[in-house]
């Protein structure tokens, strides 16, 4: 299976993103850092990216990154455990 990174930009404070975190705990994402997400499956990063944009607003910005060599530091989840 193949890993994913998902890095955003919320552009509205006060906004409710709850939905996109639901969204992509749903995909079976693990938050690496407070905007930095890490999935592991089957998806092209586009059908990724494409499922994510309806939980995000029009202003906001999504990132989604086939992961190749990696490493971390201080990371809030085991990158290894995905």
């Amino acid at each position: 299976m193949k890993r994913f990174i998902v890095s955003y930009d919320l552009r509205q404070p006060g906004q409710n993103y709850q939905p996109l975190f639901d969204a992509l705990v749903a995909l079976g994402a693990k938050r690496a850092l407070l905007s930095l997400w890490v999935l592991r499956g089957d998806y092209k990063a586009t059908a990724i990216r494409d499922h994510l944009s309806r939980y995000i607003d029009q202003n906001d910005r999504v990132i989604v990154t086939e992961m190749g060599d990696w490493a971390t530091y201080g990371s809030m989840v085991d990158i290894n455990t995905i």
